[in-house]
């Protein structure tokens, strides 16, 4: 082939690899991890890329969307039979064989007619815990649905809905409904964290209930006191649990970052709390948007996952618990850079004696969930697995017994998906992901 005619059908090459990323990207079917569309999304204004997506790219638009648009009107009409709409092999990017399947939930879809940060979508965020071999579900809209988890091996999961109180304690306290933004079930109490907006402010509180599945009658757990007076999605919100008889919660910055180092204020915060009076020690600060919480007893050690600025998702490890309050840099330290204007955040974490990501990730993740399994399956190999939003995947990470090192790390891309929270149930091996383009439970089984 002469030197001539190598370099037209190059040319040609990348015309289509750009012209088929550049179609992807504008309508919306993309992996915005790719590095092509993320270089892209740089060069092309969004305003111009949306006229181009109205014109060029309609047809091919307006099939998803009608394809999209069927899917949530089935979803409506099978009630809470919870059927099986989605089954298929997939394949992680070390070319492992998984099994997924996806069971409708009964709930309020998100919106993507609007930027996901605006507040209609703020209702719903969805959340799942595993309770007595049943999957719990909760929706932003204080609706609670549960199935036995061997219901996932049929076609219907056949849920069942649990009455609640919510709607009146956020009605007898002349409350605005923001949603929730985790549970979390502790011997045979389930907590709720809620968001919501009085006369002084947007604020968070946790609820707590002894489990029933007839009804939940939900009591003050614990009271913030913090308000903020804009909206904002950087509030965090998750629970788990923690040492000598106390929980753990995560306060997101909520937009106020000065506040972040403030020792005298939650924002940016990872507290402790007293089941039994519910007072409250600061352990670490330096936060953004805590997304994912996880404690681990024998290492004694909290893992976090946390939302940069523009990129600099993290995944923080804090061993030092009766210490000190560990610093987690923000807003001075972020490997992430600002939206607009002069990046002024510092790259070190250690060289401004802040605590290093154990891991983090540019372009961001959208990170959200993490939990860690040891001796996962049984294959004396532990790994944390991280759930993204932005990124639609699970993150497996291969981690050393002290966890302080990565040995490998795999990731399994999910198209068109937005994974909000994910949960594993040992003894069958099997991981439940919360779904919210087309509100879901997704069931993810390895293939041996």
């Amino acid at each position: 082939m002469s030197k001539k005619l190598l370099i037209y059908f190059t040319l040609i090459f990348l015309f289509i690899l750009v012209v088929f990323s550049f179609g992807n990207y504008i309508t919306g079917n993309y992996d915005k991890q790719n590095k092509i569309i993320v270089l892209l999304k740089k060069i092309i204004p969004s305003d111009y890329a949306k006229k181009i997506r109205d014109t060029l790219f309609y047809i091919p638009k307006m099939k998803e969307r009608n394809n999209y648009l069927e899917l949530i009107v089935k979803k409506h009409e099978q009630g809470l039979n919870g059927e099986l709409f989605s089954s298929e092999e997939v394949k992680s990017d070390k070319n492992n064989s998984y099994k997924l399947e996806k069971f409708f939930l009964p709930f309020n879809k998100l919106d993507l007619t609007v930027q996901w940060t605006k507040v209609d979508n703020t209702q719903n965020r969805h959340y799942i815990e595993i309770i007595d071999d049943n999957l719990v579900c909760f929706s932003g809209r204080n609706k609670i649905i549960y199935f036995p988890i061997s219901n996932s091996n049929n076609d219907k999961l056949k849920q069942k809905e649990i009455s609640n109180n919510l709607n009146k304690i956020l009605s007898d306290n002349n409350f605005e409904p923001m949603g929730i933004r985790d549970i979390f079930y502790d011997g045979n109490l389930i907590f709720v964290s809620l968001f919501f907006k009085d006369n002084k402010g947007f604020s968070m509180n946790i609820y707590k209930a002894i489990m029933n599945y007839e009804k939940l009658n939900f009591e003050l757990f614990f009271k913030s006191n913090v308000y903020w007076d804009i909206f904002s999605v950087r509030t965090g919100g998750r629970i788990q649990n923690y040492k000598n008889n106390k929980l753990i919660y995560s306060f997101g910055d909520v937009n106020n970052e000065e506040f972040a180092q403030d020792n005298n204020n939650l924002k940016g915060k990872i507290i402790s709390i007293n089941k039994d009076n519910g007072s409250y020690q600061i352990l670490s600060k330096g936060h953004r948007n805590q997304q994912g919480l996880f404690y681990d007893k024998e290492l004694d050690l909290i893992i976090n996952t946390e939302h940069g600025p523009a990129g600099g998702d993290e995944v923080n490890l804090n061993f030092n618990l009766d210490e000190k309050i560990e610093d987690f840099g923000w807003p001075t330290a972020s490997y992430g850079t600002r939206y607009k204007g002069e990046d002024t955040y510092k790259k070190s974490h250690k060289d401004y004696g802040f605590i290093e990501p154990f891991k983090n990730y540019n372009p961001g993740l959208g990170i959200s969930e993490v939990i860690f399994e040891k001796n996962y399956n049984n294959e004396n190999k532990n790994y944390l697995f991280v759930s993204s939003l932005r990124a639609g995947s699970i993150y497996k990470i291969q981690v050393n017994e002290n966890l302080d090192k990565i040995i490998d790390e795999e990731r399994i891309f999910f198209p068109g998906q937005r994974i909000r929270d994910i949960k594993y149930h040992k003894d069958s091996k099997t991981f439940f992901m919360l779904f919210e383009t087309i509100p879901s439970i997704a069931v993810l089984k390895e293939i041996d």
